[in-house]
């Protein structure tokens, strides 16, 4: 799996977590929502991720690596 389809893998997963915890134990959580949401948007136009770069660390491959290699 790719790092691009990691990180909307993982956006989705939080996005759900958020809400069920939001509905479960606090409406607070819905923070977190919040954050993820913000997070990807700003990644859109800056191409700043922080777990784009926790996920290369652990040895994901980009799609251009992934191109590169076939």
């Amino acid at each position: 799996m790719s790092v691009e389809r990691s990180i909307m893998a993982f956006a989705g997963f939080m996005v759900l977590l958020s809400l069920v915890l939001t509905a479960i134990v606090s409406h607070h959580f819905i923070w977190l929502t919040v954050f993820v949401g913000a997070n990807l948007f700003q990644s859109a136009f800056t191409g700043f991720c922080p777990a784009a770069m926790v996920m290369k660390k652990l040895g994901l491959k980009t799609e251009a690596m992934i191109a590169t290699e076939k």
